[in-house]
């Protein structure tokens, strides 16, 4: 008995059911198992980016969106929906003639219909929305980051003890004695 390789598997491979299997279950590699079998090593790696993010969500829910480990493992889920996304669109355009000589070689394969073309633009549409939306939050908590940091290093705060704390960071303060006041600035505060 011959073992038979990917191409020559006994089920023919369909160009539209591999798309619309990237769509739908994408991100945890279901379409790689479809198309090369449950030794594809790609299929295991998919659900690894894909849970981080999930958890990075449930932290997110859990902590609030000042968590930053969150905003740090929620681009990996936004990337691997991107990831699906791509791999559903080369699969919706891949011309029938070189899908069935990769897939289904040994045997004529079934030309594909509107059922890919409409994967193909539904892909776009979520790959692209996803995408943009990954980099927006990612860009907007890292740039909400920086500002915090600058903000919280260089501006001086007053706790109302007649001390001036710099903060290097939000845990570390430094205390400097506040100058006493000036007479006409006595006066002022004093009339209000």
């Amino acid at each position: 008995m011959t073992k038979l390789s990917v191409s020559e598997s006994r089920h023919p491979k369909s160009k539209t059911v591999a798309t619309w299997i990237a769509i739908l279950v994408g991100p945890i590699g279901l379409h790689r198992f479809y198309l090369h079998g449950l030794r594809d090593l790609g299929g295991w790696l998919y659900p690894l980016p894909t849970l981080l993010g999930a958890y990075g969500v449930q932290r997110m829910r859990a902590f609030g969106q000042d968590d930053q480990l969150a905003w740090v493992l929620i681009p990996w889920l936004g990337g691997a929906i991107a990831a699906a996304m791509l791999s559903a669109i080369v699969y919706g355009l891949t011309s029938d003639e070189k899908w069935n000589a990769r897939f289904n070689s040994s045997r004529e394969g079934r030309l594909s219909g509107w059922g890919a073309v409409l994967g193909v633009v539904l892909a776009l549409l979520l790959g692209a929305g996803v995408l943009m939306a990954t980099i927006a939050f990612s860009a907007q908590r890292y740039f909400e980051y920086q500002t915090m940091v600058n903000a919280s290093s260089s501006a001086p705060s007053t706790c109302g003890d007649d001390r001036v704390h710099l903060a290097s960071d939000t845990a570390t303060f430094r205390e400097f004695p506040v100058p006493p006041a000036r007479p006409d600035q006595q006066r002022s505060a004093a009339t209000t």
